[in-house]
């Protein structure tokens, strides 16, 4: 039985598939929903090659807009929840290590299942940008249904 179901969601159209099918099935089965977004840390020194030199009011500002920017997604999860009948709440997370977070966030609101998006990048573009959903995939506890 699903109780509990997290959603990640990051703004994308395909995120946004994801919490539309997270809603309906949340909708079907009378589960509740976490809407999570994980907010980057700013980067204080390397990236991409290039030192990055912030004082820290703008480190601070970069955060906050990151920080708004990231509460307008899940906020609007939270809307279309809500609209559909289903009992919501959201959650910010911030972290670096994105599958990470999506795998402690599972179990720190005892989630049933994690629903959330996958690119299905292959090859070159997999190896260096990496697959956040594999990880979850992979070091997650809970099932994971995901939306392509």
């Amino acid at each position: 039985m699903i109780r509990r179901i997290l959603v990640t969601t990051d703004g994308t159209t395909l995120s946004k598939k994801a919490a539309r099918s997270a809603i309906e099935l949340a909708a079907a089965t009378g589960a509740e929903l976490v809407a999570l977004n994980v907010v980057p840390r700013y980067p204080t020194s390397y990236f991409e090659g290039g030192i990055i030199v912030a004082t820290p009011k703008e480190v601070a500002n970069a955060e906050k807009q990151w920080t708004d920017k990231a509460q307008t997604y899940v906020d609007a999860v939270r809307k279309s929840a809500e609209a559909a009948g289903v009992k919501v709440k959201t959650a910010l997370v911030h972290s670096d290590r994105v599958a990470e977070a999506i795998v402690a966030a599972a179990g720190k609101h005892k989630c049933d299942l994690v629903v959330m998006a996958s690119h299905g990048r292959k090859g070159i573009k997999r190896l260096l940008l990496g697959s956040e959903t594999q990880h979850v995939l992979t070091h997650g506890t809970v099932p994971v249904l995901v939306v392509r």
